[in-house]
């Protein structure tokens, strides 16, 4: 690939960047080598230390502790250990985050239990006109709660979730797009689903205004977190957030299929009433009693037994975590990103992108989505040429920007190739037509 004129200026710029960015030495924590890797939205990047880690758990704590490693090496209080420790990263007190299961089933947990608590007598949340006024399950003026609004641009599994929650609560599904849910909420509304930030295009959307929207109406917020926590601050105790969940496995480093978490407001914590209740978020969880007493405070997220391996290696992970704060993540997110649409309108052909993913700060998370027609094979040969993010039906380019371990080198560079590959792209259609 040919060099593209103008590089020389950003090139010292990126230089520039990195030699003031002082979160540049965690990259070292970091299992990585001159790919550009920008898809840490997709999977994180695996923290050096960790392999060491997971094999003691594995020949020591099993292999030798064995049954032991229960007590002996903390494995029963691991979900809320691990919990208090992703807490600080979304802004919750500890004792209030619960780690286990999919982010799949704790979105089923969350939303079935809003809708079971905006229907319990007493109100919603914080005492908001609630649930029950008149009858069980009714709504002020006498209606009932029957109605769950959905985020309508939402990663599918959400949708699937809310769709069976639904049908299973006696509910009518909304799918409404975040920005009009203030105007769609009504005395009907039992609880809402949100993505914090939006999967394919990384809008961020306003969590403090829209929590206090869906509170106004005697309705619960359920918050997905999954492109957020880790990127950015959140806010959750700050904003009144009723429950709210998340993986871990994209911007906190988990490992490929780590336990998600769930987040429940200790206000609520004695009124969350789980669809899944199991023998692990019981009272009393040896007792082995045939009647169900659920456990008081984080452990009523629970269900059965937690798969420890993978949470052990979340844990692990979680370390390079130690003295970095989310503010300072939130502030090279948004230089990286910045700088990222800089090269891109420097170098890309005018016309070939188009950016999806919004300019203004407060309304972007940590990733850049740009649409062009071949979006799919862009994205496989930038593959090949070692820059790394991934592509979205129909047709659009993610870029995720991790700012524990990305470089302000490796935008400049992916930025560069992108240009070179979209550049091949045009010249091979053209050499391919029959002359006129």
């Amino acid at each position: 690939m040919s060099e593209l004129a103008g590089t020389s200026e950003l090139l010292r710029k990126a230089e520039k960047l990195d030699a003031a960015d002082e979160l540049g030495a965690l990259r070292d924590r970091f299992v990585l080598d001159e790919t550009v890797y920008l898809d840490g939205n997709s999977l994180g990047a695996l923290p050096a230390h960790v392999p060491d880690r997971l094999a003691d758990v594995v020949r020591r704590q099993w292999g030798e502790l064995r049954i032991r490693s229960w007590q002996e090496s903390g494995w029963w209080t691991a979900p809320e250990r691990i919990g208090d420790r992703i807490a600080p990263l979304v802004g919750a007190a500890p004792g209030q985050i619960v780690v286990g299961d999919s982010t799949s089933v704790n979105v089923f947990k969350a939303l079935v239990a809003a809708v079971r608590m905006a229907r319990e007598t007493g109100g919603g949340p914080d005492g908001a006109p609630g649930a029950s006024i008149g009858e069980p399950g009714g709504a002020p003026g006498g209606g009932p709660r029957d109605e769950i609004l959905v985020d309508a641009t939402t990663f599918p599994t959400d949708g699937y979730i809310a769709r069976s929650a639904a049908r299973m609560t006696g509910c009518t599904l909304r799918p409404v797009v975040p920005g009009d849910v203030p105007g769609a909420l009504s005395g009907r509304t039992a609880a809402v689903l949100l993505n914090h930030v939006d999967y394919r295009t990384g809008r961020l959307h306003d969590l403090p205004s829209l929590t206090a929207a869906v509170h106004a109406a005697g309705a619960y917020a359920v918050w997905d977190l999954c492109h957020s926590a880790g990127a950015l601050p959140v806010g959750l105790d700050e904003h009144g957030v009723d429950l709210a969940v998340g993986c871990t496995y994209k911007f906190l480093n988990g490992g490929p299929g780590a336990p998600a978490f769930l987040y429940v407001r200790h206000a609520l914590q004695d009124r969350f009433d789980s669809p899944l209740p199991g023998w692990n978020s019981h009272a009393e969880p040896f007792g082995m009693q045939p009647e169900y007493v659920p456990a008081q405070g984080a452990p009523r997220g629970r269900v059965g037994t937690p798969d420890i391996l993978s949470m052990l290696a979340l844990e692990a992970s979680l370390e390079v975590w130690d003295g970095v704060p989310i503010e300072a993540v939130r502030a090279k997110s948004l230089a990286l990103t910045d700088f990222f649409l800089e090269c891109v309108a420097a170098y890309v052909p005018a016309g070939r992108v188009e950016c999806v993913t919004p300019v203004a700060h407060e309304e972007r998370g940590s990733q850049v989505a740009l649409r062009c027609p071949d979006a799919g094979q862009v994205m496989e040969r930038l593959i090949a040429e070692g820059v790394v993010g991934d592509f979205r039906y129909p047709d659009v380019l993610r870029f995720g920007f991790t700012p524990l371990y990305v470089r302000f080198a490796d935008v400049e560079r992916a930025a560069r190739v992108l240009a070179a590959v979209l550049g091949e792209a045009v010249l091979t259609e053209r050499e391919g037509r029959p002359e006129e």
